[in-house]
């Protein structure tokens, strides 16, 4: 059974480590709302088989998939992918996963942030959300590691850090009113300190352009080592993408980490831009508990929104003109890991990416450094 705790990660001297720290595995969920997936949700239920399997060449992997779909889910994805019975509102393992701490002993707990659909009924992208919110605790019951329940709405895309202290985030995210109001921007950042464990917070400015989720950090930027940060980036100075991600650009050059050290940037092409069509849009259920997806909407396509496994980078492949491109600075800045590409379009689709669907669970055992204060 999963302990609830009353104190915070940072009290227990836990932090979140890094992505690129060893895994124990990776959990995922099932998509299947035919409200959110065109087709039924069989198209974006092909591509997570696809993305999962990726994964699981490189470490354990796990799906979540409801009582109705868990017999369709178990035979469309390998027998070496564990397949467990997990009730859900929609797919999203980042945002409604916990968020893993570790300590200097090597032990393993989870932080439940409060879900709210990206923004509750000010603007949220779905109603209701009760079961995921709830998914966090029944993935720590399952891994039998320890619950912080924390006192602020936020979601796993909406955090990056680095391991040694630092946290990256965007204002236009977690200063959104729809998040928590009542609360001041020092305030959510004394609760990332508590509950991340850092004590370096990087505000960016806004996400992604038209980003549904209010500008997740996970679209525009990340940590692919200490000290180094992978940002999307546009060249066209007509594109709304273009001063979004100088913006970031120039805040990163004026950053400092925990530890006191500049940042260097590898900058990864923005795809497209990449817009839903008539067809695509035709094949998704109208209803008045999620938003609707018109034809013709701008996607938020992003290479940074890929996934860290233990042995490799799974990374989506979104336009023949740049996937090449992003590929290689991946493997540049990833020269141990192998980078596999998945089309992965039905998920952009739905509003998210690879890094969206995926929640990975660090390795327990052996020694970690805690991060200096």
């Amino acid at each position: 059974m999963s302990r609830t705790l009353t104190r915070t990660p940072a009290a227990d001297r836990f932090w979140m480590p890094a992505e690129f720290e060893p895994h124990a595995g990776c959990w995922l969920l099932w998509p299947e709302r035919p409200d959110n997936w065109r087709d039924g949700a069989l198209p974006a239920q092909r591509a997570l088989t696809k993305v999962a399997t990726a994964i699981a060449r490189f470490e354990p992997v796990t799906v979540g998939a409801s009582a109705s779909h868990f017999q369709f889910a178990r035979r469309q994805l390998p027998a070496a992918i564990r397949v467990v019975e997990m009730s859900h509102d929609d797919c999203w393992m980042r945002d409604v996963g916990p968020t893993f701490v570790v300590n200097a002993g090597g032990e393993r707990r989870g932080v439940d942030w409060i879900f709210n659909a990206w923004g509750g009924l000010n603007g949220g992208l779905y109603f209701p959300w009760a079961a995921d919110d709830a998914v966090a605790q029944k993935v720590l019951e399952i891994e039998a590691d320890a619950r912080y329940r924390a006192p602020l709405v936020n979601e796993g895309g909406a955090v990056h850090v680095d391991g040694q202290g630092t946290a990256l985030v965007t204002e236009q995210c977690l200063l959104n009113p729809n998040r928590n109001p009542n609360m001041s921007r020092a305030a959510i950042e004394t609760a990332l300190e508590h509950y991340l464990g850092v004590s370096r917070v990087i505000w960016l400015g806004a996400g992604v352009f038209n980003d549904e989720t209010d500008g997740h950090i996970d679209e525009l930027a990340c940590f692919v080592a200490p000290g180094v940060v992978a940002l999307t980036w546009c060249d066209n100075r007509r594109d709304p993408q273009y001063a979004i991600s100088r913006d970031a650009e120039v805040r990163l050059r004026d950053a400092r980490d925990a530890r006191g050290r500049t940042l260097a940037i590898i900058k990864l092409p923005q795809p497209g831009p990449l817009y839903s069509t008539a067809a695509e849009a035709r094949g998704v259920l109208a209803s008045e508990y999620a938003q609707p997806r018109p034809a013709r909407t701008r996607l938020a396509g992003s290479y940074v929104n890929f996934y860290i496994a233990n042995g490799g980078i799974v990374m989506p492949l979104l336009d023949p003109r740049t996937d090449r491109i992003a590929a290689n600075h991946l493997k540049r800045a990833f020269p141990g890991r192998k980078v596999v590409g998945v089309p992965t379009r039905e998920i952009l689709l739905g509003g998210g990416n690879i890094h969206c669907i995926t929640q990975q669970v660090p390795a327990t055992g052996g020694k970690r450094e805690q991060p200096k204060k």
